[in-house]
């Protein structure tokens, strides 16, 4: 565990390589149960089999939202126990974004105490008063707490902080070390690192890695949480041999590779299920029940319950046709 003095120092060696974000997989009636065998298959399966260096726990993909707070205690615990019996040296990231600072506080507590490295804190998705009430919010956590911070600047929060703000968080909290740029706004991390160049960054465009960002140091040689389990098999690491070579700034190898080893055309295909609900197309979303589809596509448990808690939707049939026919065409199924 990365302790606050030293956060930042651990942030730019330690954080590299595939971090996948974990599903929830629900059972009983209603999915009011967690399928924890499920829980334990899919994080050996992570770090074992599939040999990913890093987990980020009980975020959106996870549906947190719909957890109680034992529940993600729980799931972060069972992510360590499992992921570290297979891995000593596994990055363990949680996320301990809630409504309130007090359980956010409870939940940083908690992941200090049984050993995660670093947690993220999520800009708060209710009544946040811009840059300075999530300032604040961090304050809250960091002078009660002794471990690595980092933001998630997601735009499924309601909010998303500008480079200003964050670079003032960053100023203030000696704690926080990294950022999730997850509002796909590329301009906005590089003014962010113009202000901040201590600060790890990883932007989810993507495509700033093709640019040569990682090369000029605006961005970490890590995917600090995505579904990049969904996207490889161990008999077939396509991801893996991707982010290598991204890695290794050989830029051109990188693009052919994700050219003809089908991966782009993937992404295409499998269109936006993951993050939009055809309802409300214009706000960004963590489809719960999406990821687990393709992972049962895949064969991954997901337990017995394949939806979502409230608030999320069901997922559609076309959404499930279309996953589907994305990993046919892939050849991974």
């Amino acid at each position: 565990m990365a302790r606050a003095r030293e956060a930042r120092d651990w942030a730019r060696e330690s954080l590299r390589g595939i971090g996948d974000s974990l599903y929830t997989p629900f059972a009983g009636a209603d999915g009011d149960d967690i399928d924890w065998d499920a829980y334990r298959a899919l994080v050996r399966y992570c770090v074992g089999d599939l040999g990913h260096p890093m987990l980020w726990c009980t975020s959106g993909v996870g549906e947190f939202w719909a957890l109680t707070m034992d529940e993600r205690k729980r799931l972060l615990e069972i992510a360590i126990e499992e992921g570290r019996a297979l891995n000593p040296d596994l990055v363990v990231q949680a996320c301990t974004a809630t409504m309130s600072a007090k359980d956010c506080l409870e939940l940083t507590e908690h992941a200090q105490r049984v050993g995660a490295d670093i947690v993220y804190i999520q800009t708060p998705m209710m009544e946040t008063h811009g840059g300075e009430g999530v300032l604040r919010f961090f304050r809250y956590v960091a002078d009660r707490t002794d471990i690595a911070l980092g933001m998630f600047n997601s735009p499924s929060s309601g909010y998303v902080l500008t480079a200003d703000e964050s670079a003032r968080i960053y100023e203030e909290i000696p704690a926080v070390c990294a950022t999730k740029e997850g509002a796909f706004r590329p301009r906005n991390s590089r003014m962010l690192h113009d202000l901040a160049p201590g600060l790890v960054i990883w932007e989810c465009d993507l495509m700033v890695y093709r640019a040569g960002w990682l090369r000029e140091g605006v961005v970490c040689p890590a995917q600090l949480g995505t579904v990049g389990y969904l996207n490889e098999t161990p008999q077939r690491r396509i991801l893996t041999k991707y982010w290598d070579l991204v890695y290794a700034n050989q830029i051109e190898d990188a693009i052919d590779h994700a050219q003809t080893s089908g991966m782009d055309q993937f992404e295409r295909d499998v269109g936006r299920w993951y993050t939009c609900y055809p309802g409300r197309p214009d706000y960004f979303t963590h489809w719960g029940a999406a990821f687990k589809h393709a992972a049962a596509v895949l064969g991954l448990p997901i337990g017995s319950y394949p939806h979502s808690r409230p608030p999320q939707a069901l997922l559609p049939e076309e959404a499930k046709v279309q996953i589907e026919a994305a990993y046919r065409r892939w050849g991974l199924v």
